[in-house]
Parts: structure tokens; C-alpha cells; sequence
């Protein structure tokens, strides 16, 4: 996935010189700020190619379970660096308002923005996609914050046009101030998401439906049957836990011949999935003293996790 994280840092630098032209040419404060956009881009590229390298390093006797999570440290650095252009652009934006300036050469100018920002939305389609093929979010990160970069270009192509309509030259500082509150949303967003990974969040319900079908699939009552289902995501990783209850009469090799065929078609649904089962007998009351306190329902409300299923009323 690193490729991809090279096409957003080569796009940034184009955007960048650009946009940079389109504000010496006009002077305009509004394509300043989305100058400033595409540098916090550029040095959140570079973040997320950092990132994907960590997170794709193999397992070592230090990190048994990966790097995975170095994904969730590049969006938090990308939100961080949202509102830092979000800052310089208000502020900028404010003095600007006090003490407006004419604009100059706005026909080339916006030109200039428009082919930017065609070039930032092809890209940012790119990275969403890819983000989502490969479940990483880093790429969605990445992905999304181009997309703002065309939603807040367009907005400052309108605010400067209607400054060359109408000569109100303050509406120039106007844009360039929703246009920071823009990047500031998008930030918390960001941030929101990495913080969510990083306490590992469960998966998302769509994911949580694909596996409970599954395991109701294969329950027969006072035969086998499930409970304690947890789920955890960790950048690109996806993990479950699940006590499988079986018949105390099942030998060790015909419990772990079972829990193979579960785990083969878990994952074939679920690809990325990492599956850890924990086998129990179950007629044995200790097989259900050891629920965990946070689990994903499997069942309807009609059974009883925390009873044997020869003890449930019909």
C-alpha cells in the first residue's frame, strides 16, 4: 500500500506549487489557506508512508502481535496538523478581514485552482478505495482529507469569484475563514477515529451480523453452541474471541477438528479476521462463570448464555 501513500505525497507537491502560484498571482488570503491545506497534505503523506512502512514490518519477539496500530498514530498526527493550518488560516484569515486588499489576476488564478483541485479529487477517489479494499486508515485518512482539500478549493473558487462580481474584497477573508473551520471539523473526525482504534474499538456491526450468522448457523442446542463473543480492530487487523461449548463427551482431536472448520469459515468471510476460540464442555456450570462482562450478543433473547442450554425453558 505504500504506492499509494507516494501518489498522495507526489500529488501534494503539485498541489502545492499550484496553489501556491494561484495566491502569488491574486493575492487572495481564501487561496492562501488552501495552499496552507495542501502543505499539512504533503507532511500527512509523508506521516502515512512512515506509518504504512511501521505497520508492515513482521512480528518480532518485542511486538508478538505486529505493528498494526502505527496506522492509528498517522491519522492522529494528521489530525493535529489540521488544526495547526486551521489556526494560521483563521488567524490570517481575521487580519485580513480588518485590513482587506484588492485582488489582482483572479481569471488565471482560479484556472490554476481548478486544475489542483481535479488533480486532488482523482487522487482522493484513489486513496478512498484503496483505503477500503485494504482496510486501512491511513489510506481513508489520507483519502478523506484530499476530498476536504477539493470541498474547501470549491468553496474558495466561489468566494473569490463573487469578490471579482461584486468587489466586496472582505468576502476573500470571509471564505478563508469557513474554510478553516472546515479543516477543523474534518480534524476532530481524524482524531476521533485514531483514538477510537487505539482504545480498539469493536467491529463495526456489519462485521459483528457476518460472524453471529455464522455461529447461529452452527448452533445445535444441547449439542454446540456459543457465547462470549469479543471483536477488536487494529489497522488493517481484524480480531474475534468466542467460548465454543461442544459435548464433554468430544475427544480433544474432534473438538479441535470442529474449531478448524469454524475458524476456516470465519476467515473465508472475513479475510483479514484473526480468530482466537477457547473450547469448553457444555454441561460444565464453569463454562459459563467466565463470560466476559462486554460482549456481542449471538443469540436472540429467548437464550441464556449464562445457563446450559438442558436448563433453559422451551
Amino acid at each position: 500500500m505504500r504506492k499509494f501513500a507516494w501518489l498522495s505525497i507526489v500529488t501534494a507537491v503539485a498541489t502545492i506549487v499550484l496553489k501556491t502560484a494561484a495566491w502569488a498571482m491574486t493575492d487572495s488570503v481564501g487561496l492562501l489557506s488552501d495552499a496552507a491545506e495542501s502543505t499539512v497534505n504533503l507532511v500527512a503523506a509523508v506521516v502515512a508512508l512512515v506509518a504504512l512502512t511501521v505497520a508492515a514490518r513482521p512480528a518480532t519477539e518485542r511486538f508478538l502481535y505486529g505493528r498494526a496500530k502505527a496506522e492509528y498514530f498517522s491519522a492522529a498526527v494528521e489530525g493535529l496538523m489540521i488544526f495547526v493550518a486551521a489556526a494560521v488560516i483563521l488567524v490570517t484569515a481575521v487580519e485580513r478581514f480588518v485590513n482587506p486588499r484588492p485582488l489582482e489576476n483572479l481569471g488565471i488564478g482560479l484556472v490554476v485552482v481548478v486544475i489542483a483541485s481535479v488533480l486532488n479529487g482523482v487522487v482522493a477517489l484513489v486513496l478512498l478505495r484503496a483505503g477500503t479494499r485494504h482496510n486501512s486508515i491511513t489510506l481513508r485518512a489520507d483519502g478523506q482529507h484530499l476530498m476536504t482539500d477539493v470541498v474547501t478549493s470549491a468553496g474558495v473558487l466561489i468566494g473569490v469569484g463573487l469578490v471579482a462580481l461584486t468587489g466586496w474584497e472582505r468576502l476573500d477573508a470571509l471564505v478563508a475563514f469557513a474554510v478553516g473551520v472546515n479543516i477543523i471539523v474534518t480534524g476532530i473526525s481524524l482524531l476521533s477515529e485514531s483514538v477510537s482504534g487505539l482504545l480498539d474499538k469493536a467491529l463495526p456491526d456489519e462485521d459483528h451480523q457476518v460472524i453471529t450468522e455464522i455461529l447461529r448457523r452452527r448452533t445445535d442446542e444441547g449439542s454446540t453452541t456459543f457465547h462470549g463473543l469479543q471483536t477488536r480492530e487494529a489497522g488493517q487487523e481484524r480480531f474475534m474471541s468466542v467460548h465454543v461449548l461442544v459435548p464433554d463427551e468430544w475427544t480433544v482431536k474432534h473438538g479441535h477438528d470442529y474449531i478448524e472448520g469454524l475458524e476456516d469459515e470465519l476467515r473465508g468471510a472475513l479475510p483479514s479476521l484473526r480468530v482466537l476460540t477457547h473450547l469448553e464442555p457444555i454441561s460444565d456450570p464453569a463454562s459459563y462463570q467466565d463470560i466476559p462482562a462486554a460482549h456481542v450478543p449471538i443469540h436472540g433473547e429467548e437464550h441464556d448464555p449464562t445457563r446450559p442450554p438442558r436448563e433453559q425453558s422451551p
